[in-house]
């Protein structure tokens, strides 16, 4: 499902790094949280695939209610788990990328906090006999007022480690080389671990995204941009975006979201 096109509020791209601020209105948040935020949070792709693999196995109404309701994820999304959902579905939108396994899935217990790579999968390049390369990504949700916001030193930490750490990105291969095996995107993964191999671990695109509700200012991602470009390898395209939600919107970011998926329900 696409995302509403962002106003660009600022340019902070230093070369090789593309970097922008972007900022959505109140009507295009709640565009945004009723669609490809509520499949994302309702991971609708995974339970179809579960309702496909057990519609076979239930016979009664009985067995039917509960499998609907084995379906039925009540959890209530921390409001950074909604500005992570954001942030996918912008990067999905933006980098044409393919996330196939959200890291949610992996959690035994629903009101865990994920460990790891927010952002975890592929983005097509155009190559007829290698048509994918992995793509990383880092969030962070911050409704601090001072710009840079404190969570800039660790998105940044990361991002390093994405673009220059091979024990990092090593780690996230294999844990997507784990999912890869017969599924149908296994080809996706056989590419993308080519094209990762074949160029010592730098063909990758690592995103960064900020989620603000506050005054777009260029500060909040400048220092950051500016670090990331001095050395960036040739084949590893990194981009950063903060995008602005309506002031003071982060705080009740879960509220509206659970609010509004209903409503499209």
């Amino acid at each position: 499902m696409p995302m509403p096109a962002p106003q660009l509020v600022y340019d902070t791209c230093t070369s090789p790094i593309v970097a922008h601020g972007l900022s959505y209105d109140d009507g295009q948040m709640r565009e945004i949280l009723a669609g490809p935020v509520k499949a994302i949070l309702q991971d609708t792709a995974g339970n179809d695939e579960l309702l496909e693999l057990l519609g076979s196995v239930v016979s009664t109404e009985f067995e039917q209610e509960g499998l609907r309701e084995l379906l039925t994820d009540k959890t209530v999304p921390n409001n950074w788990r909604v500005g992570e959902a954001i942030a996918e579905a912008f990067v999905t939108d933006k980098g044409s990328c393919v996330f196939p396994w959200p890291t949610g899935r992996d959690l035994k217990n629903p009101n865990a906090s994920p460990a790891g790579c927010d952002l975890t999968g592929f983005q097509p390049v155009n190559d007829v006999d290698l048509p994918y390369r992995f793509a990383f990504g880092e969030v962070k949700t911050s409704e601090h007022n001072q710009s840079p916001p404190s969570v800039m030193t660790s998105l940044g930490t990361q991002l390093h480690g994405l673009r220059d750490n091979r024990k990092v990105k090593d780690a996230l291969c294999r844990y997507l080389g784990h999912h890869a095996a017969r599924a149908d995107w296994e080809p996706m993964f056989k590419s993308a671990a080519k094209r990762y191999l074949s160029s010592n671990t730098t063909d990758v695109a690592v995103y960064g995204i900020l989620i603000r509700d506050i005054q777009p200012n260029p500060l909040d991602i400048s220092a950051r941009v500016n670090a990331l470009a001095i050395n960036c390898p040739v084949l590893t395209n990194i981009e950063m975006y903060a995008l602005y939600l309506p002031l003071n919107a982060i705080s009740t970011l879960s509220e509206l979201a659970q609010i509004l998926m209903q409503e499209a329900s």
